[in-house]
């Protein structure tokens, strides 16, 4: 336990280090020498936890964002989740901005994907457990990258043109496509005989 604790924590360090330098400059002008000798550590350190800077740029926002979401019940919690995620991209615009301009949209996104997609993935067969659903497993791959091509498509888009976040707007309009189209597309590729109970009856948040 005290070895993971010293290990998050100079985890902890280089994350805070990177994101200190990221206001002051582009994040591809980041050198892992620069970042280690702004928080009192050194090269090896630095290489004995991550492989390169964009490994510890993974770290930092699965850290601060992807793993937090990943502890909501999203079957119960997806709207405060989603707000969540918000608040984070506005509350870290500067942050995002760089990270997006020296990477570019498509490299960003798929820092999200991965993490995204397990997400979605999770919130699916959530839905598929509560109505008694049985539905083929790559129709809810599909699922999963129809989804999170849009969400993180979204993501993306926000931190470029924050005014596409106003989390009053947005946050009853994702929660009503997912309460409304999945549970509904689930049943439409349901191979189990339904359950009287179950058929139009939607999730109760």
């Amino acid at each position: 336990m005290k070895y993971e604790s010293t290990t998050f924590n100079t985890k902890k360090m280089l994350a805070e280090s990177l994101k200190e330098l990221i206001r002051k400059k582009s994040f591809s002008k980041i050198t892992v020498r620069e970042l280690t000798q702004n928080c009192g550590l050194n090269r090896n350190t630095f290489y004995y936890h991550f492989e390169d800077i964009n490994d510890l740029l993974k770290w930092t926002l699965e850290q601060e964002a992807i793993d937090v979401v990943k502890h909501f019940d999203l079957m119960l919690d997806y709207e405060e989740a989603i707000g969540f995620v918000l608040d984070y991209i506005v509350e870290n615009e500067k942050f995002l901005n760089n990270i997006y301009f020296s990477v570019g949209q498509s490299e960003l996104k798929r820092f999200f994907y991965n993490d995204f997609l397990e997400i979605i993935s999770s919130l699916i067969n959530q839905f598929e457990s509560r109505l008694n659903l049985s539905v083929a497993d790559d129709f809810k791959e599909f699922l999963c990258h129809f989804y999170t091509e849009a969400l993180a498509g979204l993501v993306t888009e926000g931190i470029t043109n924050p005014s596409l976040i106003n989390k009053e707007k947005m946050l009853p309009y994702i929660s009503s496509v997912i309460r409304s189209s999945l549970p509904h597309t689930l049943m439409l590729y349901n191979t189990k005989a339904p359950r009287k109970e179950s058929m139009g009856q939607m999730p109760e948040n």
